[in-house]
């Protein structure tokens, strides 16, 4: 058996809470849900810290794939991800993004928290005018008509009815993560700025700001779950995106702004659009097609992770930069994660056998 001795996340917590954090760009502001739990404020906290210091590496898995895209990182660089990403899908059984592996990811997540793992979760949110399973371009990237969304908003209506239905789905497999103290960095609806999904391109306040609100009282007033730090996820702002302000619910339900980014490279206007939305609180890169060089992330050092979505070293990356963003010193992998000490690589074997 290879030996691993990992300092756990709870343990971190009574040690890191009566350090003050050195060096760090931004002042600590916690989470916005109401007593929120002790790990997810260590964990803001920590983000916080590393604000304009260091950049978390992360790794999308997807439903179907379990965790063997941390086997693929570790194969190629030596090291693990600092966070961990998945979702929890929309599509039939046994497809890329099937519903029969919720259970799974919540498992699988408990066991990456306890290895030391940041975990990222998000959702490709079915209409709610639609019964899961569905399929992607039909369903999840559809649209809801003026008097659906109306009646989305508008509680008593058989839309909205359907609608909480969906959400305390998601929500008992969220509880779960509570009950295990596993923190969430939690990133719904995202790419609201963009109109490829059905809940994108909502202007005014009854529109996308309405339905995050909703989502949040929901999960944090109906559900109980101080355990989710919420990420509000934008597209990156280029021709046919909106600019990041235009759909911004408001800062009292937004810990960290995040920004996806595939196609534009990592131009300046869209970090500074991030950064002057954001003020002190920590920014990230949600989703990449291609994780950022050395010289991206030494010219925009605010960005706290990033997430690359697709297979390690795809969509035209280069092996050679790959790995060396992996063996930067301001790029934290999982050994370097303040609560963890690994003496050899762990194997992570898949969500499927």
């Amino acid at each position: 058996m290879k030996l691993i001795k990992i300092i756990s996340f709870s343990l971190f917590i009574t040690v890191f809470a009566g350090i003050s954090i050195l060096n760090a760009q931004s002042t600590f502001s916690k989470p916005v849900t109401p007593d929120s739990s002790p790990e997810a404020v260590t964990l803001l906290e920590y983000i916080y810290s590393i604000s304009g210091r260091q950049i978390l590496a992360g790794q999308h898995c997807a439903p179907l794939v379990g965790s063997t895209r941390l086997s693929v990182v570790h194969r190629m660089t030596k090291k693990y991800p600092a966070v961990f990403g998945q979702d929890f899908g929309f599509s039939y059984p046994g497809y890329w993004d099937g519903i029969n592996y919720r259970q799974n990811i919540i498992d699988e997540a408990i066991k990456r928290h306890h290895e030391g793992f940041i975990i990222t979760l998000m959702w490709h949110a079915v209409p709610p005018t639609q019964d899961e399973p569905v399929t992607f371009r039909e369903s999840i990237q559809g649209d809801l008509t003026e008097q659906e969304w109306q009646d989305l908003i508008t509680p008593g209506t058989s839309i909205n009815e359907r609608w909480k239905s969906q959400v305390d789905v998601i929500a008992w497999f969220l509880k779960q993560l509570r009950y295990a103290k596993v923190p969430v960095l939690w990133r719904p609806y995202h790419e609201m700025n963009g109109g490829w999904f059905w809940w994108g391109k909502k202007e005014g306040e009854d529109g996308y700001k309405k339905l995050w609100r909703m989502l949040f009282d929901r999960l944090v007033e109906f559900h109980g779950l101080n355990n989710l730090i919420w990420v509000y996820n934008t597209n990156e702002f280029k021709d046919g995106v909106d600019t990041h302000e235009t759909y911004y619910p408001g800062d009292d339900v937004v810990d960290i702004l995040a920004t996806d980014v595939y196609t534009e490279g990592f131009n300046q206007e869209n970090y500074d659009q991030m950064l002057a939305l954001a003020g002190d609180r920590p920014i990230a890169l949600g989703e990449v097609g291609r994780v950022p060089n050395l010289e991206i992330i030494r010219n925009q050092p605010r960005w706290t992770w990033f997430m690359q979505w697709g297979d390690p070293g795809g969509f035209r990356e280069g092996f050679r930069e790959y790995q060396d963003v992996y063996a930067a010193d301001n790029v934290v992998t999982l050994y370097q994660l303040p609560w963890v000490e690994i003496k050899d690589p762990n194997i992570h074997y898949p969500i499927l056998k």
